[in-house]
C-alpha cells in the first residue's frame, strides 16, 4: 500500500558564502507560490549535514515550485522529498536531490508514523 502524500519539504543547503543567495531563493519562492518559508539554520538542523532552510508546501503546487526551484536555486543544492508521515523512508526511500547528494543522519528520524499539519 503506498502512503498518501500530504506535502513536501524542500531543504534548500547552503554556507556562509551562499547564505544569502540561499535566503533571497527561499523568500521569493514564498513570496511566489503557496509555500511556508522556515527558520534559516546557520548550523546543520536534524539529518541535515548543512545549513539549511525548509520550505513546506502542498502537492497542488509541486508542478510550478519544483521546476522554478530547479531554475532558480543557481548551484544550491536542495534535497525535497515527500511528506507521507513516515519520515526515515521519506527522506531515504522518496527523496529527489537537485545538484550533489548529502550524506544523511537518518539515526535521528523516527521509524514510527509521525502526524504533519499541512494547510
Amino acid at each position: 500500500m503506498t502512503a498518501a502524500i500530504q506535502g513536501y519539504h524542500a531543504h534548500v543547503y547552503f554556507d556562509a558564502t551562499t547564505l544569502e543567495q540561499a535566503r533571497a531563493l527561499c523568500e521569493e519562492a514564498a513570496r511566489r507560490f503557496a509555500v511556508t518559508m522556515g527558520r534559516v539554520h546557520q548550523r546543520p538542523v536534524g539529518p541535515h549535514p548543512d545549513w539549511s532552510c525548509q520550505l513546506s508546501f502542498r502537492p497542488e503546487v509541486f508542478a510550478d515550485v519544483v521546476p522554478w526551484l530547479a531554475l532558480n536555486r543557481n548551484g544550491l543544492v536542495i534535497f525535497l522529498h515527500p511528506v507521507t508521515g513516515h519520515d526515515r523512508a521519506d527522506h531515504r526511500d522518496h527523496a529527489l536531490w537537485m545538484g550533489a547528494v548529502r550524506p544523511l543522519d537518518l539515526s535521528v528520524l523516527p521509524e514510527e508514523p509521525v502526524q504533519y499539519d499541512f494547510q
